[in-house]
C-alpha cells in the first residue's frame, strides 16, 4: 500500500515554498512559485498534491494571521498589504480542497519548532528562533510547543533605544524606534548606501547594538535556554558574535543572565528552510 503523503508550506512576502514526504521523510516532490494572489496559490498548490492522498497539511504562515486552533477563523489572514491576501484562508481553502486536516502557524514558530527539533536548538527546553531579513520575526518553542497569544508575537515591533549618533529614519511606517525599523534588511541597504556590511564598521555597530537590544528582551520577557538567528541580514560575518557581546551587556548581570551561561548563547539556524521543516512537522503532528 502506498504511504500516506503530508504537504508542507510555507508562504512568504515574494515566494510559496512546498513540500510533498511520507511519513519516514522521503520527499515525493517540492517546489516554488512567486505568491501572487492566494486564489493562485490555492491551485498551485493542488495540482502539485496531483491528486494523490494527503494526510495532512502544514502552513508556515507570514502574519498576521490567526494561529488559534480553537477559533472559527483559525488560518485566516488579517489585514495585510500584500494583494487579496486580507480575509483569505489558504490553509483551509486548500485542506477542503485536498480533503485532509491542516494545521496553521506562523512561519517564525514553525522555524522555532523545527529548530528545536531538528537544529541548532536541540537539547534545550526551550528555543527563541530570530530572523532578520526583509523585516524582523520571532517565535518561541518550549518542550515542543510553540506560543501563541490571541495573536502571535511581533517582537520585530518592540522599541529599542537608539544608539548615540544614529539619526537615520526609521524604515518601519508604524515606528520610529522599533527594532525592524532600525536593523532589518531594508534599513541596512538604507544605511549603507550600496557598501557591504562587513565593510561598514558604524552600520554595524547599529545593527548588533539594536538586535543585542532585541535579545536581551528576549531573555527578561521569555527566558529560553537558547536563542537562534537566521535571516540575510545575520549571513554577514561576525555579526552574531557582536549581538551576543551587546545583549549581554544589556542584560548587565541581571538575574535573567544566568540563561544565558557563557559564550555562544546566541546561535546560528541549522536549517536551510526551517519554516518548511516546521510546516511538515505539525502535519505529522495532525496524523499522530
Amino acid at each position: 500500500m502506498t504511504q500516506p503523503l503530508f504537504l508542507a508550506v510555507e508562504t512568504g512576502g515574494t515566494k510559496i515554498v512546498w513540500r510533498l514526504a511520507d511519513g519516514e521523510g522521503t520527499v515525493a516532490g517540492e517546489g516554488r512559485f512567486a505568491t501572487g494572489r492566494p486564489e493562485a496559490a490555492v491551485e498551485a498548490l493542488a495540482e502539485a498534491a496531483d491528486g494523490r492522498r494527503i494526510a495532512a497539511l502544514g502552513v508556515a504562515s507570514f502574519g498576521p494571521v490567526v494561529v488559534d486552533p480553537g477559533h472559527a477563523d483559525y488560518g485566516r489572514m488579517l489585514p495585510t498589504p500584500k494583494p487579496g491576501w486580507a480575509g483569505f484562508n489558504l490553509a483551509r481553502t486548500l485542506a477542503e480542497r485536498l480533503d485532509a486536516p491542516f494545521a496553521v502557524d506562523t512561519d517564525v514558530n514553525a522555524a522555532a519548532l523545527a529548530e528545536a527539533t531538528l537544529g541548532a536548538g536541540q537539547g534545550a527546553r526551550a528555543v527563541a528562533y530570530v530572523t532578520v531579513g526583509t523585516g524582523i520575526g520571532g517565535g518561541l518553542c518550549v518542550e515542543g510547543q510553540t506560543l501563541k497569544g490571541a495573536l502571535h508575537p511581533e517582537i520585530g515591533h518592540l522599541s529599542v533605544r537608539r544608539a548615540p549618533g544614529d539619526a537615520q529614519p526609521s524604515a518601519c511606517p508604524f515606528h520610529d524606534d522599533c527594532a525592524e525599523g532600525l536593523a532589518a534588511g531594508p534599513a541596512v541597504q538604507a544605511r549603507l548606501n550600496g557598501r557591504r556590511l562587513e565593510e561598514a564598521d558604524e552600520v554595524r555597530g547599529f545593527v548588533a547594538d539594536y538586535l543585542g537590544q532585541l535579545a536581551a528582551a528576549l531573555v527578561f520577557a521569555w527566558a529560553p535556554d537558547r536563542i537562534v538567528f537566521g535571516g540575510g541580514v545575520m549571513s554577514t560575518t561576525g555579526l552574531l558574535a557582536e549581538v551576543e557581546t551587546r545583549a549581554r551587556a544589556a542584560v548587565a548581570g541581571y538575574g535573567s543572565a544566568a540563561v544565558m551561561g557563557e559564550d555562544g548563547y546566541l546561535v546560528p539556524a541549522a536549517l536551510e528552510h526551517a519554516g518548511l521543516e516546521g510546516a511538515l512537522l505539525m502535519a505529522r503532528r495532525l496524523a499522530g
